[in-house]
């Protein structure tokens, strides 16, 4: 019976928005203790696998590089080659990244078949669950995609902004941004995917930064602001959570739609953009 290694590794995390704290497992390190991958008199396992389905980060952040995400596959097993253990390949690799990408903390494991082991975390971390055949997506996640699906159609999501960041009209180094935007006149209108269901947070936090992001698209492009939230469909109505939620953003004065609404919401921007 062959030996158990024991080895550790690492998910690489996508995290486009620092604020929301939202991400997509991309990646995972596995490396043997100690392993000297250079030079070693004897040869110790360490790898990496990427994920080959970038759907869920496309649904996290339609405007991902995700040629260079995939890129970084090729970059980190090329720094596996020549770094002697997993504790520089760690310094090393948070030294390379910004916070886009994050590493979770290390775990151990053992396994008879190292090479074995690192498919299997794969597909256990960078799939996708399935829910009868079907990839199921986090909550934010399908509201973005029904967004994008509703702007679309109304032939108007290639003339809209995208991923706007807010550090433009209240500070450098607000890391927020708002999932897209146009301007009709002298209006600019925002929307942002809020799940109400799975991070009521993202309301507090969308409703006190709008203020600023308000005062500061008067200053900066002489515009009104006039912001979105897009929630779920079927809300329970009678969580105190989310009825916090909804009377935050509305005292904040941003506006909620349901997911529903958007075939409406995307026709009216198809008038004002005359498309």
């Amino acid at each position: 019976m062959a030996e158990r290694k024991q080895l550790e590794f690492f998910l690489l995390r996508y995290v486009p928005d620092a604020v929301k704290d939202e991400f997509v497992n991309i990646g995972v390190v596995m490396v043997e203790p100690g392993a000297n991958v250079a030079g070693a008199n004897e040869a110790r396992f360490a790898d990496v696998r990427f994920t080959k389905d970038w759907r869920r980060v496309r649904c996290l952040d339609p405007q991902a590089d995700v040629e260079m995400l995939a890129a970084l596959e090729r970059e980190i097993r090329g720094q596996l080659a020549t770094t002697r253990d997993g504790e520089t390949l760690l310094r090393r690799l948070e030294d390379s990244f910004s916070n886009v990408i994050q590493l979770s903390p290390a775990k151990g494991c053992l396994a008879d078949d190292p090479a074995r082991e690192i498919e299997a975390m794969a597909s256990m971390y960078l799939e996708a669950a399935k829910v009868g055949g079907k990839r199921e997506a986090s909550g934010r996640q399908r509201i973005l995609g029904k967004m994008r699906d509703a702007f679309e159609q109304a032939g108007v999501w290639a003339l809209m902004r995208k991923q706007i960041a807010v550090a433009q009209y209240t500070h450098k180094g607000d890391p927020l941004k708002i999932d897209c935007g146009y301007r009709p006149n002298g209006e600019i209108k925002m929307f942002q995917a809020v799940s109400l269901e799975t991070d009521v947070d993202a309301a507090k936090v969308l409703a006190f930064s709008y203020p600023k992001i308000a005062e500061g698209v008067r200053r900066v492009n002489g515009a009104s602001a006039l912001l979105t939230a897009v929630v779920e469909d079927d809300l329970n109505r009678s969580d105190e959570a989310v009825l916090f939620a909804l009377a935050t953003l509305q005292q904040s004065q941003i506006r909620v739609a349901a997911a529903g609404e958007m075939a409406g919401i995307a026709e009216v921007a198809r008038q004002e953009l005359r498309v």
